[in-house]
């Protein structure tokens, strides 16, 4: 088969994949839940860490908090400002970085083996003693309401807020805050809460950290040890006692004067995790409808009839909790009507005929190569870790999933799409210059 030669080259040119399960260590070191996988590659460790801090455990008093706590770890720790942690990282050529997401704040390094632990300590130090100096603290909020205020005006991210808040009830973590409601709790945010939010949900429970690479796996857990020891507290991930439903169909226009384009978003929740019976036929029969310029959406909306440059369909969010199905266009106001028009007729289509057999084949093809390809770097493999083990899987998925990407059939698929996708049931959000078009 053509994922197994693509393997078999991946291999021949010292690529990471390779029974990944049996050669990463899976341990529990000062709490946390680390892995550590050694690979062909010299010299070079990538790390990939995650805990649950992200916007969903946002207080309902200010939910700018999780965001701002995170912006102010690279800020200085108890111990070294910003500009000496700064110095030793480029001393070394190493980097470190960190984000927030909807459930996770992630942490992402990357050194040379003979730093890696400068690089550990320094992200230690940086989760545990972050200085939450005042005056960083301020910079912080400037620089949040500032890209706040650019999104605003952003169409892609207003019709994604305003899809997210459709489709997802109040009290789902991935239903989104309104950006309007994010620029007035930063402006009035405090360190006191930002304190308080690192107390509560910063610890090493629930905690992933993966090194991938030139690892020296003893050093490595010796490392952690020393520089974790002590560290307590954090939360878990919050998973809702109901998934999401669909609520019947519904027209979200989100108006933004003078846009060149209008952002399209036409989709429901699925009620469905990543892991859950059906999800991943549901995954590879949406591959057939919009992934890429082989999807049917590409090969209609765009090639054949001119209606837009990009287009595609796919599932979101779904790792932790519950998560999404939507299909994304941009389009010229004055071909609006027309794209979505022709869009909602591909929608159909597939939802009534499901895919082929030629097309499910080509598409399996298509997503294990992919997978596997991602799998040719030390950071593709970090993410894979950490990306499997939030979804509920053990090491072993890593090797299992091309198995169970190519074992689907095209009964599974279509049944999967019949029985989790309801078109009639979408909502459309349109963002952008939406009075031009009529609507």
């Amino acid at each position: 088969m053509r994922y197994t030669v693509l393997a078999a080259l991946l291999l021949a040119s010292g690529g990471a994949w390779a029974n990944m399960a049996a050669q990463a260590q899976r341990s529990h070191v000062a709490g946390i839940d680390l892995i550590t996988d050694r690979t062909t590659v010299k010299d070079v460790v990538v790390i990939v860490g995650v805990l649950p801090a992200g916007d969903a455990m946002a207080d309902p008093a200010n939910i700018a908090i999780p965001t701002l706590t995170g912006m102010m770890l690279d800020r200085g720790t108890e111990s070294l400002d910003k500009f000496a942690i700064s110095a030793q990282l480029e001393n070394v050529g190493a980097e470190i970085t960190f984000s927030v997401a909807t459930q996770s704040l992630e942490v992402r390094a990357k050194c040379l083996k003979k730093d890696l632990a400068l690089v550990l300590g320094l992200i230690a130090s940086e989760l545990r003693k972050p200085a939450l100096a005042p005056e960083e603290f301020d910079k912080a909020k400037q620089q949040f309401i500032g890209a706040l205020q650019g999104s605003l005006q952003n169409t892609e991210s207003r019709a994604e807020e305003a899809f997210g808040r459709a489709i997802f009830p109040e009290g789902h973590p991935n239903r989104p805050h309104p950006v309007a409601d994010f620029l007035s709790a930063a402006n009035i945010a405090t360190l006191d809460e930002v304190k308080a939010f690192h107390a509560k949900y910063y610890g090493p429970a629930h905690m992933t950290l993966v090194l991938v690479g030139d690892v020296p796996v003893a050093e490595a857990q010796a490392e952690v040890a020393k520089d974790f020891a002590g560290w307590s507290g954090g939360q878990d991930y919050i998973r809702p006692a109901q998934p999401a439903a669909p609520h019947g169909p519904r027209e979200v226009p989100v108006v933004l004067n003078d846009k060149p384009s209008v952002s399209v978003i036409l989709g429901q929740p699925t009620g469905l995790r990543y892991r859950d019976p059906g999800a991943l036929a549901l995954r590879v029969g949406t591959a057939v409808l919009g992934r890429g310029f082989t999807g049917r959406l590409m090969g209609s909306v765009r090639d054949k009839e001119g209606l837009t440059y990009n287009i595609s369909a796919g599932l979101a969010e779904d790792s932790i909790a519950d998560g999404s199905w939507d299909i994304s266009a941009s389009f010229a106001p004055e071909l609006l009507n027309k794209g979505v028009a022709a869009t909602r007729r591909e929608l159909d289509k597939w939802w009534r005929d499901g895919v082929t057999d030629t097309e499910l084949t080509e598409h399996k093809q298509g997503i294990i190569g992919s997978y596997l390809v991602s799998l040719s770097t030390t950071g593709g493999v970090a993410g894979a870790i950490v990306t499997a083990l939030q979804r509920g899987y053990d090491l072993n998925w890593l090797d299992q999933y091309p198995d169970a990407v190519n074992a689907l059939t095209r009964d599974e698929v279509n049944t999967a799409i019949k029985t989790h996708i309801d078109p009639k049931a979408m909502v459309l959000v349109e963002a952008g210059s939406v009075a031009a078009a009529g609507h």
